[in-house]
C-alpha cells in the first residue's frame, strides 16, 4: 500500500478521525514518532502532509508502511495537520496507534481509499 491521493471529501474524513483518536486513543506526531510507529508495528493510519519541505524528511515513511502493510495517506497542509492533534504548529507526519472512539470511521476511510 503505497501513498494514497485521496479526495477532499475524504481529507477532511481523515482529519476527523485524527481528532476523535486523539481524545479517545494515541496518536504519534512527528516524522521520528511516526518512524517508530511503523517499525514496531503498531501503527493503524499514517498521514503525512504534502506541503513539507524538503520532502526527503518524510520521504522513507510510505515505503516503510508498505513495507509494514499500514495505510498511508497524504493530506496538502502540515498546518492543518497539527491543527487536528490540537497542536499550533505544523507537523510532518502523525501515525493513530490507538483509534478509540474512531475505529469505525478509520474502517471506513480504508474501505473508500482501498476501493480508489
Amino acid at each position: 500500500m503505497a501513498i494514497k491521493e485521496i479526495p477532499k471529501e475524504l481529507v477532511e474524513q481523515v482529519y476527523e478521525a485524527i481528532e476523535v483518536a486523539k481524545t479517545t486513543g494515541k496518536i504519534r506526531k512527528g516524522t521520528n514518532e511516526t518512524t517508530k510507529a511503523i517499525e514496531r508495528g503498531i501503527a493503524k493510519l499514517v498521514v503525512i502532509a504534502k506541503d513539507v519541505t524538503p520532502p526527503e524528511i518524510t520521504m522513507h515513511i510510505p515505503l516503510l508502511s508498505e513495507e509494514k502493510e499500514v495505510l498511508c495517506v497524504q493530506v496538502p497542509s502540515k498546518e492543518e495537520l497539527g491543527v487536528s492533534i490540537g497542536i499550533s504548529v505544523g507537523t510532518a507526519s502523525i501515525a493513530i496507534v490507538e483509534p478509540g472512539e474512531a475505529k469505525d470511521l478509520l474502517e471506513d476511510i480504508t474501505k473508500k481509499i482501498k476501493a480508489l
